[in-house]
């Protein structure tokens, strides 16, 4: 073989392996990736082309797929889909999936490991693949209540079962239907998904676990309350209570919410201060603990962690090393204090339920075609952010809040409720954030809350949370006595 015969059939060999590396790695080490990827046209049609299990609340579906005459074979349906979009999320040709239907898809597919049994059933016996069934932990009267109570106000509400951490209720406001982003013609899908982030007030949004975070105002007092509690205050413990206070390191003084004195002789009670929500003594009380004892029992619940219930929450943050006159700013939920709804609903819950803070979760329960069971959760301890006792104390303390102090709006006729208003300002000139935090019965809890409302909703004149959150924290937690009742 003369030398260019030779030199040109080793080019060709080469090509003929690079060839075969390139088929092997697209048809074996690459083909998952390439099978998941959204702009496969093949992979679609495969996926809709299965019967894609239901999402079930209350043992009713709120999502299924239908048979349609089309390419796609199943059309996603969403009953009552404003009321649960926030926990649902949408299925889309164009857009992918959210929420429940992303981080449940490989079971409402029908491909996850666990259903392999089933699907070799399935095979043997000729049936057709099916997804399998997800159950929520909401409680429908529940959320109905929280979704008709917060109304048209921007803002958030979540309800926990303190004893377990099963999420009762999660809506958030505005909201959308996930009906208008499922259908099978992409050009009015997107034409829809367009005119939802056209909207300033941001539908898409999951205010109560992974919107923007909001500075959570009197109702972290809670935390302060509660590392104060641990430090061997009790709630006869006297604080400097001045109609203002210097902040150290600065010109300004720090007053009470409109002006107020909270004590004729600048002392007061550590549960009287509570009771009123004064300014100046959680702002002292928090210098005087120290801000690393504040943040570490924010830590204690949950602040800054990495939460999947699953879908996936937004860590609450904290200031990192605050000056004096920071950390009394940030000890009334000020300066650069930042949580979500969910976050506040977890200290409710964990005062609530013995100083012992489950982790909260939202998928209950899994069941094949056949309504067998495939998974179930277990409720299980995040943390322990307070003794007993002290969580007793506190209890007892946040009950005056609502019976004689700001939080009077949420009272419930025979029952005992145990809460925390807030008045969150935003820094940029606009109406505060109301808040309210708390639960019911106060001496057998079966739910903790938390409402946001921002900038005060459509409430005219001056707001606070005791006159705008408060009340639909009632409502509420009537809605989730009652179910217990019913249960």
């Amino acid at each position: 073989m003369n030398e260019p015969v030779r030199r040109l059939s080793v080019v060709v060999l080469a090509l003929f392996l690079t060839l075969m590396v390139a088929a092997s790695y697209i048809q074996v080490i690459a083909a998952g990736d390439l099978n998941a990827d959204a702009r496969n046209v093949r992979t679609l049609y495969r996926e809709y082309g299965t019967f894609r299990g239901p999402i079930v609340v209350d043992g009713q579906s709120v999502v299924w797929s239908k048979p349609v005459d089309d390419s796609f074979n199943y059309q996603r349906t969403y009953a009552d889909g404003p009321l649960y979009a926030a926990a649902t999320g949408y299925y889309s040709i164009v857009y992918g999936r959210t929420a429940i239907e992303q981080t449940e898809n490989d079971l409402l597919s029908g491909t996850a490991d666990s259903l392999f049994w089933t699907r070799l059933s399935n095979l043997v016996s000729g049936e057709t693949q099916r997804g399998a069934s997800v159950e929520l932990t909401l409680d429908t009267e529940v959320q109905q209540a929280a979704a008709s109570a917060l109304g048209d106000n921007a803002g958030a509400v979540v309800a926990l079962d303190p004893r377990t951490g099963e999420v009762l209720a999660m809506v958030t406001s505005p909201t959308y239907d996930p009906s208008t982003l499922a259908g099978h013609n992409s050009s009015v899908v997107n034409e829809n998904y367009q005119a939802l982030l056209a909207q300033e007030d941001g539908p898409l949004v999951n205010r109560a676990i992974a919107g923007d975070l909001y500075p959570p105002g009197s109702t972290f007092k809670l935390i302060v309350a509660a590392a104060a509690l641990d430090s061997g205050y009790d709630a006869d413990t006297e604080l400097y209570a001045p109609d203002e206070l210097d902040l150290p390191l600065s010109s300004n003084t720090l007053g009470n919410y409109g002006g107020e004195s909270c004590s004729a002789n600048e002392r007061q009670t550590l549960a009287d201060s509570l009771a009123m929500s004064c300014n100046t003594s959680f702002a002292n009380l928090g210098m005087q603990l120290g801000w690393n004892v504040v943040a570490r029992k924010a830590a204690q619940f949950g602040w800054g962690d990495q939460l999947s219930i699953p879908l996936a929450v937004t860590p609450s943050v904290l200031p990192d090393d605050p000056d004096e006159a920071q950390t009394a700013m940030s000890s009334i939920g000020q300066f650069d204090d930042r949580a979500t709804p969910l976050q506040m609903a977890m200290v409710a819950a964990g005062i609530a339920n013995d100083g012992v803070l489950m982790t909260p979760y939202l998928v209950d329960s899994v069941r094949d075609a056949n309504l067998r069971l495939v998974e179930e959760s277990e409720p299980t301890e995040l943390s322990t952010p307070m003794t007993r006792a002290d969580a007793d104390e506190l209890t007892d303390m946040m009950v005056q809040v609502v019976e004689s102090g700001t939080g009077k709006a949420a009272q419930i006729a025979g029952v005992q409720v145990a809460g925390k208003t807030g008045t969150a300002e935003t820094g940029t000139g606009e109406r505060p954030h109301t808040w309210f935090v708390g639960f019911a019965p106060a001496d057998d809890p079966v739910v903790a809350v938390a409402v946001l409302v921002e900038n005060g909703g459509s409430m005219q004149g001056e707001v606070t949370g005791g006159k705008v959150a408060a009340p639909i924290a009632r409502t509420v937690m009537e809605a989730a006595i009652a179910a217990e009742g019913g249960s």
